[in-house]
């Protein structure tokens, strides 16, 4: 594949979305390579539906290995549909979560294993792995009351509980621990403006030839 594949990732309310749509908006003006701006769980008609099922509050007898292998079906499509087509057209695909939110949500925060959950997704990606990973970290008990200030009815895996919530940021300092080279750890507690700042800054410093003023 041709194309640079970069991921943000974070814990709830560690303002991943905002910041990724704040950085796309910049390197549009910025690059010479097509963006292709996504999401998981979702990013195409079947993984929105999958998507809806996961979060809806409702759905509350959901069996944990159940979860996880939604999330990895709804990846599989977007891989398909979305993610690698755009990888071998040579362009830029910034996706707001992957595989690592698997790993840190059912693998560490679900209890499942992080190996497990490895091993499924291994499977689904055929191995492909982000160039990049912008991991924005954030302590749980910041990031539930930021996420209680943005969220108009919780969604289901928001609702759970502080330890919940904890394990998986101990998930993503487990994988940052372990791919450092690819995962690159924001402080987001900082100010918005200085944390899309940070981003950038990385983005450009990682891939430099994609930028009109290199």
């Amino acid at each position: 594949m041709n194309g640079i594949f970069i991921t943000f990732e974070g814990p709830d309310g560690a303002g991943k979305t905002s910041v990724m749509e704040e950085i796309v908006a910049i390197l549009r003006d910025q690059v010479m390579i097509d963006i292709v701006e996504t999401r998981e769980p979702g990013g195409i008609p079947i993984a929105e539906e999958i998507r809806q099922l996961i979060l809806d509050n409702k759905n509350v007898m959901m069996d944990e290995r159940t979860e996880a292998l939604l999330f990895a079906a709804a990846r599989r499509q977007h891989l398909v549909e979305k993610i690698n087509p755009a990888l071998h057209a040579g362009k830029l695909v910034i996706n707001d979560r992957f595989v690592d939110s698997s790993l840190a949500y059912q693998g560490k925060g679900r209890r499942i294993g992080m190996e497990e959950v490895a091993q499924l997704n291994e499977f689904v990606t055929e191995g492909l792995k982000p160039d990049l990973t912008l991991y924005l970290d954030i302590d749980a008990e910041t990031g539930l009351k930021r996420a209680g200030k943005v969220a108009n009815g919780n969604d289901r895996l928001e609702s759970e509980g502080i330890e919940f919530h904890q394990r998986v940021r101990h998930g993503y300092i487990e994988l940052l621990q372990k791919e450092g080279d690819r995962i690159v750890k924001v402080d987001a507690k900082q100010p918005f403006e200085q944390v899309v700042t940070e981003c950038y800054h990385i983005i450009r410093e990682r891939f430099p030839s994609i930028f009109r003023n290199y």
